[in-house]
């Protein structure tokens, strides 16, 4: 079957993550190269055991290669914003952003696949966006969302410094997923860094104010989206089912990693990668199947 050639930029933690991914998982996409600033970083070196390209001068060295058509962003939303999303947009070329820029549409796979696809910049909002917004989404579909609130709380070892450095374009590109995607009237999102030993999984608590007492719908609606979410990531699991207190719902996920590089505690990465993934393969597909053209 032919493949899509595609990019990373950014070989950190999520990048290598994600060539871990697409070489075990990949259906439509084919990885060509990796790249990066420093020649000597743990990605660069991997990759290029493996057997790929790789470039330590960022993405202006293979920007106009005709045969790399998807790129994946995983660096920072500085670099996004300055320098990457710019340089795909002049070649016109399809980023895939892993970062908290939020320049393109945001797409949560599970809740708007496919929607945001006429853009060649999307956006994948956060971690914790990806892990909460489906279950917002699915309670305001159900009842309606007045007010949402999500607690994303992650191993300190499983954020580099790329989420560290991010943290303020966290809260806000999160607290506007909620919103555009995931239908809450108003939102907050608050992300904490656990340094307990073990390090814990990923959990998410999300607090809901709503507009209907129906805990049924709510129960049914959310059971449904779980369901989806757990196509592309297997270890997306309901660890409280929603509880209804007056009109404030409380649901409680935690994600554990697929371990295809990261550990298991590092699901706020994995789900990152895993929708990245899904992302550009439905991209790929589209591709190869002549639904789009994006020349």
């Amino acid at each position: 079957m032919d493949k899509i050639k595609t990019a990373i930029i950014g070989p950190g933690l999520i990048g290598t993550d994600l060539m871990y991914k697409i070489i075990n998982k990949g259906k439509y996409l084919k990885l060509d190269t990796m790249v990066g600033i420093y020649q000597d970083s743990k990605g660069l070196q991997k990759a290029k055991r493996l057997g790929f390209n790789t470039t330590a001068k960022g993405i202006m060295d293979i920007i106009k290669r005709e045969d790399i058509m998807i790129y994946f962003d995983a660096t920072g939303a500085g670099p996004h914003a300055k320098i990457n999303a710019p340089a795909a947009k002049k070649a016109g070329k399809i980023i895939i952003d892993l970062t908290p820029a939020a320049l393109g549409p945001y797409i949560v796979p599970a809740v708007n696949f496919g929607d945001p696809l006429a853009e060649k910049n999307v956006n994948l909002v956060t971690c914790g966006g990806q892990a909460t917004v489906p279950i917002v989404f699915a309670i305001d579909q159900a009842v309606g969302v007045d007010y949402a609130e999500v607690v994303a709380s992650t191993a300190s070892p499983a954020a580099g410094p790329g989420t560290r450095k991010n943290i303020d374009e966290y809260t806000r590109t999160t607290k506007k997923a909620l919103e555009m995607v995931g239908g809450a009237d108003r939102a907050k999102a608050i992300i904490t860094l656990n340094p307990t030993k073990p390090p814990i999984k990923m959990k998410n608590t999300i607090y809901t104010r709503v507009k209907k007492r129906n805990p049924e719908a709510i129960k049914r609606a959310v059971d449904k989206i779980v369901e989806q979410v757990k196509k592309y990531v297997p270890g997306y699991n309901l660890k409280i089912e929603p509880e209804l207190d007056g009109d404030i719902v409380t649901t409680v996920i935690e994600v554990t990693g697929a371990g295809d590089y990261l550990p298991e505690y590092a699901g706020n990465l994995d789900i990152m990668t895993a929708a990245a993934l899904e992302t550009g393969e439905l991209f790929a597909e589209k591709i190869l199947k002549g639904e789009v053209n994006y020349d």
